[in-house]
């Protein structure tokens, strides 16, 4: 059997390191991989070949390529999205609808649906007020979305551009047959943590930055309250969900966009977490408005079932699995060293 060409953008980024790792030990995969920096040298040797540069440009290169499978990770993130919102919209929306016009044609063309895997987001939602945070609980796909930052604005607006390029694009006559189209397919992930690597000043980092701060003996005033709560999930279930959503049939799929979630959590139970394991961790709450205002826009958790009973979604980090397992230890090593 012949190996499947995947292209993976954002490949040196978290989600794209751990991607590439998983991909090359499952086999039968030659991949592709590209971002605007080099790789790190925990992937080097498992890409075929990297394009380096910036993504919106190098669309073209990628015309004569015959992916089966993409994986568009590449995105400029929540914090730095609201700093230079219009390089955020060029990177993140321009960059996607490139790719999805290049996998359409390419699906078109050779009769054959390019998968497209889209990591979408918790920032897709958008909460009113802290109450109406708190009332709404678990949320479902459909509720709230009304993005408060340029990068949820981003990822909705890209969730509905793969709905469009995969199901309306290049329509015909009633009586005509459908073209072929790309096969879109898209997870809202709430805060991921990996660790392996260096936490990237996202939103959602306050959590493991406190913990890397604790096990360097560093003092770290974090940038929300101890109140504060959303959804965290551990990078190998990111990319366990990634994998299992590429796999499953797409007659078993009921939609495009799923949540999946694994545990929710305060920012002050992260702190005790911290406090066990290192007693002397200086960790104090300095909430910046900008930081907190995002995060109470988002919500506690999000309802998953829909992933769990259409492909079989589980996470198998749960909050001390998490912790005691995956986390903690990796932490450890590293600064003991």
């Amino acid at each position: 059997m012949s190996e499947q060409q995947v292209l993976v953008t954002g490949a040196s980024g978290e989600i794209g390191q751990a991607l590439v790792q998983e991909l090359a030990k499952r086999g039968g995969y030659r991949i592709i991989t590209s971002d605007f920096m080099p790789l790190p040298d925990s992937i080097k040797s498992l890409s075929a070949e990297h394009v380096q540069g910036d993504l919106v440009y190098k669309i073209k290169t990628f015309y004569d390529y015959d992916f089966d499978v993409i994986f568009h990770l590449a995105a400029s993130l929540s914090s730095k999205a609201e700093v230079a919102t219009e390089e955020a919209h060029r990177i993140n929306v321009e960059g996607t609808m490139q790719l999805l016009m290049l996998a359409a044609y390419r699906s078109e063309k050779y009769k054959k649906a390019v998968k497209f895997l889209f990591p979408s987001s918790i920032a897709a939602y958008g909460m009113p007020n802290l109450d109406s945070k708190n009332k709404a609980g678990t949320v479902k796909e459909e509720d709230w979305d009304n993005p408060h930052t340029m990068y949820g604005c981003n990822k909705l607006y890209c969730e509905k551009l793969g709905m469009y390029y995969s199901k309306y694009y290049g329509q015909k006559h009633l009586d005509e047959k459908p073209p072929v189209m790309l096969d879109f397919r898209a997870l809202r992930f709430p805060g991921l943590i990996s660790a392996f690597t260096l936490p990237s000043g996202g939103t959602s980092d306050y959590g493991p930055e406190m913990l890397h701060a604790a096990a360097q003996g560093k003092a770290y005033p974090c940038f929300v309250r101890a109140d504060t709560k959303i959804s965290f999930m551990a990078m190998p279930d990111a990319i366990k969900s990634l994998l299992m959503l590429m796999d499953v049939p797409r007659e078993k799929l009921t939609r495009n966009v799923y949540n999946v979630a694994a545990f929710a959590i305060t920012a002050e139970q992260f702190r005790q977490r911290a406090l066990k394991s290192f007693p002397d961790a200086k960790i104090s709450f300095d909430p910046n408005p900008r930081r907190q205002g995002i995060v109470d826009s988002w919500p506690e958790d999000v309802d998953d079932s829909r992933a769990r009973k259409d492909w079989g979604w589980a996470p198998d980090f749960d909050v001390d699995r998490f912790f005691d397992d995956y986390f903690l230890p990796e932490i450890r090593n590293r600064y003991e060293k």
